[in-house]
């Protein structure tokens, strides 16, 4: 029998699925595979095509989300889940969720190639609506087939359509009304683990010149999609400043303050990011000769180090005293919707420096500043863990540039961990 470390993923059958949905999805200057939409639709099509063609059996859901099996030889046992998502962001790369999926399709391709059976069974999960640019909640696709998402999310609304999440579904031919009864297709104590790939989003794989990062855990925090500072408009030429209500300017200081205090936690060696990503003033309202009376923003604050987001939420609620004492406002944030950090499961990492030990892959370790699937699953009590693949130009962009022979890394890695999983 062939040994688990010397088992070769179809990467043939990966390259030929990334051209596949490049060509399905192209947008130009990237790809759009729009969730719960045509995109998606059309990317899940191609690869359970090729799962089919593969010889696993596959299913989906009532969200919608794909399963591709290889059954173990003992089907009481519990399955390991390898996957991600296969959306994008508009005009975004190629790679950015695909690759997860696909390095799962590979490996499983290359243990029946092998002629391999794992006792437990293994599944690729192709999960929908992972990029929030389209629907305002994490992980909807994760999230319904664990029972977790709330009735509520599926009244949100599309950022382009403005149609809700429940009719995209049901255009589809899937079932919300089996989320709004609370059920749920996965049972946590039936699942061994859930592991995704993914690639990197930012440098340090390039910095550190390794193909692969094992990821021990996923970044949370503070999230406010819908902040708001409000004044007062007044004329520019009439309004000297101990009157003016200027919300652009408490906004001002609210940012200045927010970046001195990440200069100085990144000096002391802390990991956190900080991002004012929307600035708006009402277009109705706003003109050169006017003072704004109305600003709205959205933060994001997230990092794995506890006592770094504590010390920023600490300086963020001061700022905001300041601000509206200065400057004569009044600051409300909006609901928070950010999830808290997950640290991920200490055996499933192991498992992975394992087999990236038995397969002589040399691999970096990195907390993963971007929400994932994986945190889903965390956070619903299965084990989960993650790997990095590195690729240039960041993610979320048409430039994103993973290279095959790191990518190959990755699958070898899943390859040696289906083959060994026992449930």
């Amino acid at each position: 029998m062939t040994a688990p470390h010397a088992i070769e993923p179809d990467l043939a059958l990966a390259e030929r699925l990334f051209d596949r949905l490049r060509a399905a999805s192209l947008d130009p200057p990237g790809v759009t595979r729009d969730a719960y939409g045509a995109g998606e639709e059309q990317a899940h099509a191609i690869c359970i095509e090729a799962a089919r063609g593969c010889g696993l059996d596959v299913s989906r859901d009532f969200a919608g989300n794909t399963y591709a099996t290889l059954p173990g030889t003992d089907r009481s046992a519990r399955t390991l889940l390898i996957g991600s998502h296969l959306d994008s962001v508009r005009h975004g790369g190629n790679f950015d969720g695909a690759a997860g999926v696909i390095a799962g399709l590979a490996a499983l391709a290359g243990l029946r190639t092998a002629g391999v059976q794992p006792r437990a069974d293994v599944a690729v999960m192709m999960t929908r609506a992972e990029e929030t640019v389209w629907f305002p909640v994490s992980f909807p696709g994760s999230k319904a087939a664990l029972g977790r998402l709330p009735a509520e999310a599926l009244d949100l609304r599309r950022s382009d359509t403005g149609r809700s999440l429940a009719a995209h579904m049901a255009e589809l031919g899937f079932e919300p009304d089996a989320i709004r009864a609370g059920r749920r297709h996965l049972d946590p104590a039936r699942l061994a683990g859930f592991v995704e790939a993914h690639i990197e989003q930012g440098p340090e794989l390039i910095e550190v010149d390794r193909a692969v990062a094992i990821v021990p855990s996923i970044s949370g925090g503070y999230r406010f999609r819908n902040a708001v500072i409000r004044g007062e408009y007044a004329h520019v030429g009439g309004a000297p400043k101990r009157v003016r209500r200027d919300a652009v300017a408490a906004l001002a200081h609210i940012i200045a303050g927010l970046n001195a205090a990440w200069d100085q936690l990144d000096a002391a060696g802390h990991r956190i990011m900080v991002t004012v990503g929307v600035i708006g003033i009402d277009p109705e309202m706003a003109t050169w000769s006017r003072v704004p009376g109305e600003a709205r923003f959205t933060l994001d604050i997230r990092a794995v180090d506890l006592p770094a987001l504590e010390t920023m939420r600490a300086r963020l609620d001061a700022l905001i005293a300041e601000a509206e004492a200065k400057h004569r406002v009044v600051v409300a944030l909006g609901a928070d919707t950010s999830p808290q950090p997950g640290f991920l499961n200490d055996a499933l990492l192991e498992r992975l420096r394992a087999a990236a030990r038995a397969r002589g892959i040399a691999v970096h370790e990195m907390p993963s500043g971007g929400g994932h699937d994986a945190l889903a699953f965390h956070d619903a009590g299965v084990p989960a863990a993650m790997l990095f693949i590195r690729n240039q130009n960041g993610s979320h962009n048409p430039d994103e540039a993973m290279e095959h022979v790191d990518f190959a890394e990755a699958a070898r890695i899943l390859t040696t961990l289906a083959a060994t999983h026992e449930g």
